[in-house]
């Protein structure tokens, strides 16, 4: 039974570790926050519904939903941060807040307020590693994240766009001079934000079988935190914070019931700033957590 709840703790976690990315991604780079990612992740996860709905196959359906949180994060970069980047700071952290409130109007137009249930796409598929069952969304989510996080750890480091993301969040203007070309890289990192909050969504659908139009909100403050607990700017500390989120929320209702679970969510939140402010991986230069 232990191991099960590490099972299904890991694989919440690997959900709020993506969004944590996302949030890692803006914030890290061009210290924005964008306010717009629960709403791409809701998105996802009823773009998800719909098509698993229509009997369209599972990879069309996540390839559908990822792509639309895509397009929608270019959306936002275009007419939030682009726009309005000379204006005062709050400016487009309030109009990234107006796509949030407007993507969920639009679906509460659409389908209404109720939860959707998503069909499952796998069946009952699963693995059994001894004691422990694991299904294909299970599986299909840890291994997701890891990689996709992977990815975006050697393009960062490793790459000639990633040299330019980089010099971007040491200083903007600097990365200008440079000849980075800023216009450029900019759209990239919304897109890579949008991707992984896309994929967050589409995994949350189809491993708890639910959509609705306000899911993003509750997972969208679970990312925050998980991006703090890791460290600020730092995506594998993201992920570390994700998972480690994940695991007391799940331990949280398996032991004293889905009432204590934000009591003991942001409880250790706080006990792991008060120990280091930094976060678990924080402490370092921009640069180095780039």
């Amino acid at each position: 039974m232990l191991e099960q709840q590490v099972v299904n703790g890991l694989m919440l976690g690997s959900v709020y570790a993506l969004v944590a990315v996302a949030f890692t991604l803006a914030i890290g780079i061009l210290n924005f926050l964008n306010f717009s990612i629960p709403g791409l992740f809701m998105v996802s996860g009823m773009l998800t519904w719909l098509l698993l709905r229509q009997a369209a196959p599972w990879p069309l359906a996540a390839l559908g939903a990822v792509a639309a949180a895509g397009a929608l994060s270019l959306l936002v970069e275009r007419f939030t941060y682009r726009l309005m980047r000379t204006s005062e700071h709050f400016v487009p952290l309030v109009t990234s807040m107006a796509f949030l409130i407007l993507l969920e109007n639009l679906m509460l137009i659409g389908w209404g307020s109720d939860q959707q249930r998503v069909p499952v796409p796998f069946g009952s598929a699963s693995a059994h590693l001894g004691p422990v069952i694991v299904s294909v969304p299970q599986l299909l989510g840890l291994g997701c994240a890891v990689l996709a996080v992977a990815c975006m750890d050697f393009l960062l480091k490793k790459t000639r766009l990633g040299r330019g993301v980089r010099t971007i969040a040491e200083d903007a203007q600097l990365a200008t001079l440079l000849g980075v070309p800023v216009e450029r890289v900019v759209p990239l990192i919304f897109l890579f934000g949008g991707l992984f909050t896309g994929l967050a969504g589409f995994l949350f659908a189809v491993n708890y079988q639910q959509a609705s139009p306000f899911m993003g909100e509750e997972v969208a403050l679970k990312g925050i935190s998980a991006m703090v607990v890791g460290g600020m700017g730092n995506i594998w500390g993201a992920i570390l914070g994700g998972l480690l989120i994940g695991l007391v929320e799940t331990f949280a209702i398996f032991g004293l019931g889905a009432r204590a679970v934000d009591l003991c969510v942001y409880g250790a939140l706080l006990a792991i700033l008060f120990v280091r402010p930094t976060g678990l991986l924080g402490g370092v230069s921009r640069h180095q957590r780039m």
